[in-house]
């Protein structure tokens, strides 16, 4: 996969797209990240990319000169790439949404800052648009890094086990079940016996009604209205 990144401070990323698994990712030849500073794309002689809103208002908005071009010099004007505009108005993103974003060969995520971008940004060019949740970041950046993360880890090979990803909460439509390691008794706190069993049938089951039942008390919102009528 291919993961272009439109952004005025591209440093921020640095310590991100190099460490851990997005590192790995990068060292297996799974996806490649580049950086573009849309800045570079400005036709204005003092390279601005915003200007004032018309009707007035507090803010600069986003010009939409620099961000066409830079997108147009990406993909060379093909409709290949899917891409994503960061911004608080855009569909709240979710684990679904990540496992149909790393199905994709080719992601441009789109940074704003300032007070917002110009509609025909919007409107014309971006194919997605995200939001990580109802508050506001000073810029598109560290909500683009949040969803990159989030997909890479999905894409294949880049976790050293490959069913890690399956048994994610939200993955199944449900919460991720409880994990213990060892000691098997730490400061007399016991992992539940039936992990140490060795049936792997009643492993199955257990981690499965234990999923269902965290769901319920933490995150009830994602439960059929028949997984809710469920007794434990």
């Amino acid at each position: 996969m291919k993961i272009d990144i439109l952004t005025l401070f591209p440093e921020m990323f640095d310590g991100v797209l190099n460490q851990s698994i997005l590192k790995k990712a990068q060292e297996k030849n799974i996806v490649h990240f580049n950086l573009v500073n849309f800045r570079d794309y400005s036709e204005d002689k003092h390279k601005k990319v915003d200007d004032y809103p018309y009707g007035g208002g507090a803010g600069m908005v986003l010009s939409p000169q620099p961000i066409f071009s830079a997108v147009e010099a990406l993909t060379d004007h093909s409709n290949q790439a899917r891409i994503v505009l960061m911004c608080p108005q855009g569909e709240q993103f979710n684990q679904q949404k990540a496992q149909e974003l790393a199905t994709e060969k080719h992601l441009i995520f789109i940074c704003g800052h300032y007070e917002g971008y110009d509609e025909r940004i919007r409107t014309h060019l971006v194919t997605d648009e995200l939001s990580i949740g109802d508050y506001i970041l000073t810029g598109g950046e560290l909500a683009s890094m949040v969803v990159i993360d989030s997909v890479t880890r999905l894409l294949p090979r880049v976790l050293g086990n490959e069913e890690s990803s399956q048994h994610d909460s939200f993955s199944t439509g449900l919460l991720e079940y409880p994990q213990y390691t060892r000691p098997s008794d730490f400061r007399g706190l016991k992992v539940p016996d039936v992990l140490l069993s060795g049936d792997h049938g009643r492993i199955e089951s257990w981690r499965k009604s234990e999923a269902l039942k965290r769901t319920k008390e933490r995150r009830p919102d994602l439960l059929s209205e028949e997984d809710k009528l469920d007794k434990f």
